[in-house]
């Protein structure tokens, strides 16, 4: 296996993921799959790949690996210092790599998640239709238990020829730097448990995330809100359904979210909106603002639209 990176250093938390794994909710198993879908699908673009093709979350930074292929790489997301063969060398944008390039990742000064993409995507057998990685289910990835990245691990990759390098237009690049965010919510049919006031409170307060979030929910920290149920019979849980337990704290579940639970809910944050929530680190800041269903059709269609008409820019070399 001649053509692959190798894993130096793992980093923080590093997960190969894939868009996700969809249609097994049903057997209990969660989606996965790139907490920030844009940058993830920006680090594809930028690499020529399919949507779908496996990437590497890094969370925080950290990761240091080295190549035994010719490839393009790209790096999107969070503001990690990338350094190739010890120069630095910028994100949002497509970079040919050699065979015994070192490609290093430092830590983030803004923003939680980046996306480091090869041309082609990272080989790996999937599990249910994906390679997502869900350590919590012991699926997906390198490692029979669905484990994080670890040093010396292979990462398979097609080697290509000369191809063209790309870079994504400013204006389409997130900014983490505010350490901030306003999410979007349709409120779901659970509102009903919810008091006008207590709706009129969740939607005023500020929130603060807390230490103790990840990539099964983001737990937030502000004004307390008591439904008039304590909980519910369980059912389905959607992605960035806004739950809140006995204490009234809300937790906005994310990707690796348990697929059933009981809990009442006043909504669900606009998936649009998941990459910002995910992007913050504990003493980061929330505010949740109501839309309809229209609003959200018509948000999510205008930002297709939006990525189909600013390909990336070509590099003069």
């Amino acid at each position: 296996m001649n053509n692959h990176l190798r894993v130096i250093k793992p980093g923080i938390y590093s997960l190969l993921q894939d868009s996700g794994r969809y249609g097994q909710q049903s057997i209990g198993l969660t989606t996965g799959g790139p907490l920030d879908r844009s940058a993830f699908r920006c680090a594809n673009l930028l690499c020529e790949n399919p949507q779908n093709s496996a990437c590497i979350e890094v969370t925080v930074g950290g990761l240091i690996v080295e190549s035994t292929v010719k490839t393009t790489l790209t790096v999107t997301g969070a503001d990690i210092p990338l350094r190739i063969n010890k120069q630095p060398a910028a994100l949002w944008q497509s970079h040919s790599i050699n065979p015994g390039d070192l490609i290093e990742l430092g830590f983030a000064r803004s923003g939680s998640r980046a996306y480091l993409a090869v041309s082609g995507g990272f080989q790996a057998e999937p599990l249910f239709n994906s390679v997502a990685t869900v350590p919590r289910e012991g699926l997906g990835g390198l490692h029979a238990d669905g484990s994080a990245l670890k040093a010396g691990d292979i990462l398979p990759c097609q080697p290509i020829e000369d191809t063209s390098l790309w870079q994504l237009p400013e204006k389409l690049r997130a900014d983490y730097s505010q350490n901030s965010a306003r999410l979007r919510v349709v409120l779901g049919y659970q509102q009903e448990s919810f008091s006008e006031t207590q709706k009129q409170c969740f939607f005023r307060s500020q929130y603060s995330v807390t230490k103790y979030s990840d990539r099964m929910g983001y737990r937030l920290e502000g004004a307390e809100i008591i439904p008039a149920i304590k909980g519910i019979l369980s059912e389905g849980i959607c992605l960035g359904a806004i739950q809140f337990p006995p204490d009234g704290q809300p937790i906005v579940l994310l990707n690796d979210r348990q697929t059933m639970g009981g809990y009442p809910k006043i909504g669900s944050v606009l998936s649009l909106d998941i990459g910002k929530l995910a992007q913050l680190s504990a003493g980061g800041t929330v505010h949740f603002e109501p839309i309809s269903i229209g609003q959200a059709q018509s948000l999510w269609a205008e930002n297709e639209k939006q990525f189909a008409s600013n390909p990336p820019l070509k590099l003069c070399l």
